[in-house]
């Protein structure tokens, strides 16, 4: 199942990426020379009317298109190919820094019509009664809330000042923020009390073994009851954008909770442990295997707008230093940025994969 869900999880992906940069460089009147899913050895293939290479190939951990003038995959500029009509070179800046661009949006429009689609199917969760979400129940033991002095019955109203409209919104403030301390505001014999409390961090492990550190504070809340509110074609939209966004912001928090030591380096993962999470969704369901697929599309948007050369942020990064200069980067300067980026690349890559690998069981993980 590992493999077959992350063949059916990356392999659509990086299809509609690519395709992206494709159909808009086609448009501009760009030629593509090749159109690869994976890396390497080509497998099987064939060339379209347009002269462009269709192919599968060996390593199935990306793709690429090579467009007219390219030096090789990573669409690195080749300062001896002549300026030919059709080659990507030749395009004006603007063209090229939208072929550039279409690929991680793509993968952002990907996200966002899967959640579009999800919201119209199952509408909005909401509480039949709004008053019961969020109130305590009772504490763990060495409960960090207790301690601060919260006590049954209160119900939490706001975090930091922004006020929680579900437990969603609390479950998701405190758990991805370990060890930081919070403000909240409870509300307690209709009177509002501020309570300031830090978030512990502990270590979760779900049905699959998968670990993850979390803030947890404590507490238990009452059950409550919840309904589904149908959204209208604008609602779903707005909530699509809203929780793309919510995404966005997570990926950010985690990075940088990894970076300053918050959060193990091991729950950083790359391509097994995307074929490991993907098999485990699709055991779970169609529903939930179609959510993965929208996170990890959106977290190829978001890697890919990195301003790291040989990645499309990098591109970027190169036509807004020309658009400002009002000349291209120079070509020697440009050839040692992209080897940079490219091994800076390949680094990762083989970093998140040996962390991949040790959180196998094969390692006693």
């Amino acid at each position: 199942m590992y493999i077959v869900g992350f063949l059916l999880l990356l392999g659509p992906l990086v299809t509609l990426h690519e395709l992206g940069h494709l159909l808009v460089g086609r448009m501009f009147g760009v030629k593509a020379e090749a159109f690869s899913v994976g890396f390497g050895r080509e497998l099987a293939g064939f060339t379209d009317r347009q002269g462009t290479r269709w192919k599968l190939s060996a390593l199935p951990l990306g793709g690429y298109v090579q467009f007219k003038g390219d030096m090789n995959p990573a669409s690195v500029p080749d300062p001896d190919a002549p300026q030919e009509e059709g080659s990507f070179q030749n395009a004006a800046l603007w063209k090229r820094a939208l072929i550039v661009a279409a690929g991680p949006v793509t993968n952002l429009l990907v996200a966002l019509a899967i959640f579009f689609a999800f919201n119209l199917q199952y509408g909005k969760p909401l509480p039949v009664e709004p008053d019961e979400v969020g109130i305590i129940a009772s504490f763990t033991d060495e409960s960090p809330a207790k301690q601060a002095g919260f006590a049954v019955g209160d119900r939490i109203i706001a975090i930091d000042g922004e006020e929680t409209a579900s437990w969603r919104d609390i479950q998701q403030t405190i758990m991805l923020h370990p060890n930081r301390r919070f403000v909240i505001t409870v509300l307690r014999d209709s009177q509002r009390i501020d309570l300031p409390v830090t978030a512990a961090a502990k270590q979760l492990t779900d049905r699959f073994g998968n670990a993850q550190t979390v803030g947890l504070i404590g507490i238990r809340t009452s059950e409550f009851t919840e309904r589904y509110e149908p959204l209208g074609v604008g609602e779903a939209a707005v909530r699509s954008v809203d929780q793309s966004i919510d995404m966005f912001r997570m990926m950010i928090t985690g990075i940088a909770q990894i970076i300053r030591g918050d959060r193990a380096f091991s729950e950083l993962g790359g391509p097994l442990k995307i074929a490991k999470f993907s098999g485990e969704q699709m055991s779970l369901g169609l529903p939930e295997f179609i959510t993965l697929a929208a996170l990890i599309s959106l977290n190829l948007a978001f890697i890919n707008f990195l301003p790291i050369p040989a990645l499309d942020g990098g591109h970027l990064m190169f036509y807004a230093a020309e658009a400002i200069r009002r000349k291209p980067v120079g070509p020697q300067a440009t050839e040692w940025a992209y080897r940079t980026g490219i091994a800076l690349v390949l680094v990762l890559m083989l970093v998140v994969t040996v962390n991949d690998l040790f959180s196998l069981p094969l390692f006693g993980s």
